[in-house]
C-alpha cells in the first residue's frame, strides 16, 4: 500500500509541512498504516486509531521536544511514533531489540515520561510544571488520559494538586468510554452526561449559528464567545465537576476533527492555571470490526485486515481460560464466592462469572489499591472474595494487601495472572517480582501451579483456606504435561516428581516444565536427577527440604522470578541456617527490568532456558 503523505514524515515536527487540507487523508494514511503493520505483528490497535486526528493536531499546535507531551498508560501513543519520525521501527515493534509498544524517554526526545500503567500522566505532568516553573524555564505541558483511567484514584490525587496551579498545564481527557473493556463507575456517567445533554449542545449550537449571520461582527463574536471563561457552561453542563475542583473545563470537542482540536488547543494554551480539554473520540475509530469490538483489538494478535479475524486460532486453553472455568463451578458451589477485577472482566477471564452470577461479580474501574481493600472488607462481612489482577498491577495494591488484608488475616484470594515474563510489553508489563513482594508479607500464602489440572486443583485449595493466600500462573497456553501426577493439595506440602539421587531440581510453577526438559538432557549425559514440584513458595516445605540433603550434593532452584527475594533464596536461606552440606544454585530472573521480546527469546537470554539451565548445572555440579 502507498503513503505518500507518510513518506513526508521522516522526523518530528514534518506535519507541520503538511497543507491543511491534506490533513484528514495523512490521517486516513496513519489508519491504514497501522491496521496494515498490527494485522502482521500484532499490538494495540482500537485505542491507536481511536486517538490519530487527537495526536496530528497536539504535534501540530506543540513544538516538540522542548513541548512536553505526556501519554497516559502509552498504549496510545503509536501515531505519535509515527509523526516522530519512527515509522520505519514498527516492522520490529514489540520484538526484541526493537521499538516499544509504550513511550520510552531513551527511544526519543519526544517521549517525555516513560509510560505502562494507568492513570499517572498528570501527576507526571504536574512535575513537569513544577520543575519548568522553579527552573524559569517556557515550555508547554500537555498530559493526555483517557477517561477509563479517570477511574484510577491517582489522577484525583494528581487534579486535587493541579487545581492550585497559577501557570498553564493543560489535561487533554480523551473520552472514549472506553479503558481496556467498558468503562464503570460514576465519572463514566458523569462523562456521558455531558457528552450527551442536548440543552447545552442545542444551545450552544443555536447561539453560534445565529451570531454568525450578523454581519462582519458575528464571526469576531463567536471567537470572543470561546475566548471567555465558558460561564455560560457552569450553569447548563451537569455538575462541571472539574471547574469547582479550581480546573478550567473546555469542551467536550469532537475528537475527531482538527480544526476544532488546534482552536481548543490554542484556547487552552492561553489559561493561567491548570486546564482540562474534553476531547471525544470513538476507540478503533475507522476499522470496522475495531469499531464493533474495541475490547477484542485493545491488543490484538495479528489479523486479517480485510475481516478482522485471527489468523491462527488458538487450539489449547489459556491458564487464564482455566481459572475462567473453575470459577463458574466454584460459584455454583459456593454461594459466598465473589470476583473482583479493576477494569479486566476480560483479560482476567471473568467476564463468564459475571454472566453467570452478576449480583457477585465488582468491576471497580482502574482502582487496584480499592479492589484490595475492597475485598478486604466483603471478606469482614462474609464473603469469599477472589481477586483477579496482573502481576504488574497488583504491584499497586501492596500497601492494601499488607495493612487491610494480612494483618487482619483476611480470607482473600488473588488469583495473579501474567506472573513471569509476559513478552511483548516489555518493563513495566513483565510479572517478575511477585513472588519476592507476596512471600515477604506476614500471613500470605504464596502458590504457583505447575499445569492446567493443578491450577484447577489450587484454585479450589485457595477458595476453601482460611487466610491470605495467592495463586500466581503464567500467561497464555496452560501446559498439560506430567496429567498423571496429580496429588492432592497439602498446606505447605511439595510434590515429587521423580525420586533418584545426587541431583535435585526444585522447581515451582511454569518451570516445573522447564526442570523436566533439563532432567532429559541431563539423563543423555548420565545424571540421574530427582525432580520436586515445589507448589508452594510460602511456606516452604522444609521437610522436603532436609529429606533432599540427606542424598543429594546439590539443589537447583528453579523460578521465573527475579532472584533477590524469590524462592531459591529462601532455599539457601534454609540450608544455611541448618548447616546443610549441599550445594544451592539458584536459577531466577536477573534483579533488573526485563525489555519486550518473544517470551521463549527473553527466557534464553536471560538463561533460564533448559538448554542454558543444563549447562550451568554442569558447570557447577563439575567444579
Amino acid at each position: 500500500m502507498a503513503f505518500t503523505l507518510l513518506e513526508q514524515i521522516e522526523k518530528v515536527n514534518d506535519i507541520k509541512k503538511i497543507e491543511k487540507e491534506k490533513l484528514p487523508e495523512l490521517a486516513q494514511e496513519i489508519r491504514d498504516f497501522l491496521v496494515e503493520k498490527i494485522s502482521i505483528n500484532g499490538g494495540h490497535l482500537a485505542s491507536n486509531l481511536g486517538v490519530v486526528e487527537l495526536t496530528m493536531a497536539l504535534h501540530l499546535s506543540l513544538n516538540l521536544p522542548e513541548d512536553r507531551l505526556i501519554w497516559d498508560v502509552g498504549h496510545q501513543s503509536y501515531t505519535h511514533k509515527i509523526l516522530t519520525g519512527r515509522k520505519d521501527g514498527f516492522d520490529q515493534m514489540r520484538k526484541y531489540g526493537g521499538m516499544s509498544g509504550f513511550p520510552k524517554r531513551k527511544e526519543s526526545d519526544c517521549d517525555a515520561f516513560d509510560t505502562g500503567h494507568s492513570s499517572t500522566s498528570i501527576s507526571a505532568g504536574l512535575g513537569y510544571v513544577k520543575a519548568r516553573d522553579l527552573l524559569g524555564e517556557n515550555y508547554t505541558v500537555v498530559s493526555v488520559i483517557g477517561d477509563g483511567a479517570l477511574t484510577g484514584g491517582m489522577a484525583y490525587e494528581a487534579l486535587n494538586n493541579a487545581s492550585q496551579l497559577k501557570t498553564n498545564f493543560i489535561i487533554v481527557l480523551n473520552d472514549n468510554n472506553m479503558s481496556i473493556s467498558e468503562n464503570v463507575g460514576g465519572i463514566s456517567t458523569y462523562l456521558s452526561n455531558i457528552r450527551t445533554d442536548r440543552s447545552y449542545m442545542e444551545l450552544k449550537s443555536g447561539v453560534e449559528q445565529t451570531l454568525n449571520k450578523i454581519p462582519l461582527y458575528g464571526d469576531r463574536l463567536v471567537k470572543g464567545i470561546r475566548s471567555t471563561k465558558q460561564g455560560l457552561k457552569q450553569f447548563l453542563v451537569p455538575g462541571m465537576f472539574f471547574e469547582e475542583m479550581g480546573i478550567k473545563y473546555l469542551g467536550p470537542v469532537d475528537g475527531h476533527n482538527i480544526g476544532q482540536l488546534m482552536r481548543v488547543l490554542r484556547d487552552a494554551k492561553r489559561v493561567e492555571g491548570a486546564v482540562i480539554v474534553h476531547v471525544v473520540t470513538k476507540k478503533g475509530k475507522g476499522f470496522g470490526p475495531a469499531e464493533r469490538m474495541p475490547s477484542r483489538f485493545h491488543g490484538a494478535e495479528p489479523f486479517d485486515p480485510e475481516t478482522g479475524l485471527p489468523n491462527a486460532r488458538r487450539k489449547k486453553a489459556s491458564y487464564t481460560d482455566v481459572f475462567s472455568t473453575v470459577m463458574c463451578k466454584m460459584g455454583a458451589r459456593e454461594p459466598k464466592l465473589v470476583a473482583i477485577t479493576a477494569a479486566m472482566p476480560d483479560g482476567t477471564g471473568l467476564k463468564r462469572f459475571r454472566n453467570m452470577y452478576r449480583d457477585r461479580f465488582f468491576d471497580v474501574g482502574i482502582a487496584e489499591e480499592h479492589a484490595v481493600t475492597f475485598a478486604a472488607g466483603l471478606a469482614a462481612g462474609g464473603m469469599k472474595p477472589v481477586v483477579a489482577v496482573y502481576s504488574s498491577f497488583l504491584q499497586r495494591a501492596y500497601d492494601q494487601m499488607i495493612h487491610d488484608v494480612c494483618i487482619q488475616n483476611l480470607p482473600v484470594v488473588f488469583a495473579v495472572d501474567r506472573a513471569g515474563l509476559v513478552g511483548s510489553d516489555g518493563e513495566t508489563h513483565q510479572g517478575i517480582f511477585d513472588l519476592s513482594y507476596l512471600s515477604g508479607i506476614p500471613n500470605m500464602c504464596v502458590m504457583a501451579p505447575k499445569n492446567k489440572w493443578e491450577l484447577a486443583d489450587m484454585l479450589k485449595f485457595a477458595i476453601a483456606y482460611d487466610g491470605p493466600i495467592a495463586l500466581r500462573y503464567p500467561r497464555g497456553e496452560a501446559y498439560d504435561g506430567l496429567q498423571s501426577f496429580r496429588a492432592p493439595i497439602v498446606f505447605g506440602k511439595s510434590e515429587i516428581l521423580y525420586d533418584e539421587c545426587s541431583l535435585a531440581l526444585v522447581a515451582v510453577g511454569s518451570m516445573v516444565k522447564t526442570a523436566i526438559e533439563v532432567r532429559e538432557l541431563l539423563k543423555e549425559v548420565g545424571y540421574s536427577c530427582t525432580v520436586v514440584n515445589g507448589r508452594f513458595v510460602k511456606p516452604v516445605d522444609e521437610e522436603m527440604l532436609s529429606y533432599l540433603a540427606k542424598d543429594h550434593s546439590m539443589i537447583v532452584t528453579m523460578e521465573e522470578n527475579v532472584k533477590n527475594g524469590g524462592f531459591g533464596e529462601k532455599v539457601l536461606e534454609y540450608y544455611n541456617e541448618t548447616g546443610a552440606a549441599v550445594k544451592v544454585l539458584q536459577i531466577a530472573l536477573p534483579d533488573d527490568y526485563i525489555e519486550h521480546g518473544n517470551v521463549d527469546l527473553l527466557k534464553k537470554e536471560a538463561c533460564i532456558d533448559a538448554e542454558s539451565v543444563f549447562k550451568r548445572i554442569i558447570a557447577g555440579y563439575q567444579a
